[in-house]
């Protein structure tokens, strides 16, 4: 697949947001996600209960950055590690993994994704968004980090798993944080 994008960030369309996230543990996010009939697919709620997964006590704001993997300067696309290289050579940096449940409940307008590509194997699913985060561990049987999605009007914070060989199409939607704009420790 071929994309066609002569400009890379931050010369390029890109969607920048500021999130609230900490002040609640893990079960007040439960019970909020809830409230917002927000699901989660297995690999979330695997993410979501390990211990690896902490939240902040304290409430800090962070600007977040929503780009491609073209928009990054990689038109046929790339894996992992060197989408996450370029976002530091370009200013952005890896987010916190709580910014996944916190932006699932700040972003509730998120459009819905086609579904017609519900055979679509071992790639990301269309419009969904992946949250640029700290890998937890390098176990290939471990979730790597979650991605927001909607699907048939429901809202979902899911989790996804992605080796070291698997190659992100270039329009495919990372969020990232802009640096030194967390406020936090």
């Amino acid at each position: 697949m071929r994309f066609e994008n002569d400009e890379i960030y931050p010369h390029c369309p890109f969607i920048s947001r500021t999130v609230e996230v900490g002040g609640l543990t893990k079960s007040q996010l439960i019970l909020k996600l809830q409230q917002y009939s927000i699901l989660m697919n297995e690999y979330g709620e695997r993410l979501f209960t390990d211990d690896k997964f902490i939240t902040s006590d304290t409430m800090y704001s962070l600007q977040t950055v929503e780009l491609t993997v073209g928009d990054l300067g990689f038109p046929e696309g790339a894996n992992t590690a060197r989408i996450f290289k370029r976002a530091g050579e370009l200013g952005l940096e890896l987010c916190p993994l709580e910014l996944g449940p916190h932006l699932r409940l700040e972003y509730l307008d998120q459009l819905e994704a086609y579904s017609g590509d519900t055979l679509q194997q071992q790639q990301a699913p269309s419009g969904s968004i992946t949250i640029a985060s700290e890998i937890l561990t390098e176990d290939d049987e471990f979730p790597k980090g979650f991605y927001l999605r909607r699907i048939n009007g429901v809202l979902w914070l899911r989790g996804y798993y992605a080796d070291e060989l698997h190659v992100w199409n270039p329009i495919d939607h990372f969020i990232f944080c802009q640096k030194n704009t967390t406020g936090h420790v």
